[in-house]
Formats: C-alpha cells, sequence, structure tokens
C-alpha cells in the first residue's frame, strides 16, 4: 500500500497498455524548459521501443539548447484512431542523446518497419540528434463512462517491469 502522495510503482500490465498506445500514434507533444524558465511545446515525431521514446531535433534549434541546460522533458501522447476508451498518456522523464552508431541503426530498422514511407532517423554529421526520452513518470489517460480517469505510474532506477499483456487490452483495463 502508498501513501496518498506516493506514486505507485508501474506494474506490467501498465507497460502492455501504454506500449500499446505508444505504438497506435507517431506524433507527440514535448513540453522542454526554457532557459527563462518559460515551457516551450512542440509536436515532434517518434518511435517507441517498449516505453522509451526516440525523436530526432536539429543541433541549432531552441529545443536542442533547452535540453543540453535541462534534459527534463514531458511529452504528451493521443492515440490515434477509433479507440474510444483511450485518450492518451502523458510521459515525464529526461532526454538524453543516442551516439551509439549500432542503436541508431536498430532504430533505422525500426523506423523503416513501422513507417515503410519515412526516412530514417540517419543523423548526418553535426546536423541533427537522435534523443532518447527514458520514463520516469508515467501518466496514462482513459474514457470511461464519459468521464477522464488518470493514474499515474513512477519508474524507478531499475527501470520498467517486462510487459504483462495478460493484463487486458487498452488503458481503460487499468481503470
Amino acid at each position: 500500500m502508498t501513501e496518498a502522495n506516493e506514486t505507485p510503482p508501474i506494474h506490467g500490465g501498465a507497460v502492455a497498455a501504454v506500449a500499446e498506445l505508444l505504438g497506435s500514434a507517431r506524433l507527440m507533444a514535448l513540453g522542454v524548459n526554457r532557459p527563462d524558465g518559460w515551457p516551450q511545446v512542440t509536436t515532434v515525431g517518434y518511435v517507441n521501443d517498449g516505453l522509451m521514446l526516440y525523436f530526432v531535433i536539429a543541433r541549432d534549434s531552441q529545443k536542442y539548447a533547452n535540453l543540453q541546460t535541462d534534459p527534463r522533458v514531458s511529452a504528451a501522447i493521443r492515440a490515434e484512431g477509433a479507440q474510444a476508451d483511450t485518450v492518451g498518456v502523458s510521459i515525464a522523464g529526461r532526454a538524453i542523446e543516442v551516439t551509439d552508431p549500432a542503436e541508431v541503426e536498430r532504430l533505422n530498422r525500426m523506423v523503416f518497419e513501422r513507417y515503410p514511407e519515412a526516412g530514417a532517423f540517419c543523423p548526418g554529421g553535426s546536423s541533427v540528434a537522435v534523443m532518447r526520452l527514458a520514463p520516469e513518470i508515467v501518466a496514462p489517460v482513459a474514457v470511461i463512462d464519459g468521464r477522464s480517469r488518470a493514474q499515474t505510474y513512477s519508474i524507478g532506477a531499475g527501470g520498467a517491469p517486462d510487459p504483462d499483456p495478460g493484463a487486458g487490452r487498452g488503458v481503460s483495463a487499468l481503470f
């Protein structure tokens, strides 16, 4: 049992439901912190590997400069399609640059498989950066009986547990 103000750790059913939702969308609203304290939110494309999110940004962008100063980010993702019981998910974590060429190649294969019509991440020289958003807080939101419901989970230093696909389909199964 957790205290009223303590965020429960994510469980395998939530991992499966959120990963399913992440796999159904292409765009996220990404919020970063500007040096003057004002938030900056932009829409970026992404690919996910479970709960891990990957995206590409220009090195000469304000977003990249902001992330170099403060890697804390929040992302909001809304499900695509006619999933009436699912609204989306909010994820907070830290964005760090992916510099390992083998990992970038793995991500390129994922992009090609998921979006055959899209180009690869292909960090060309110094023009773009491939970023990984490692989640620390995950808050799926569902609509049940016409009302929005959210549940917030934390992800500890050990990472998220393996997904439990037997826990039901969709975010609404969490409530």
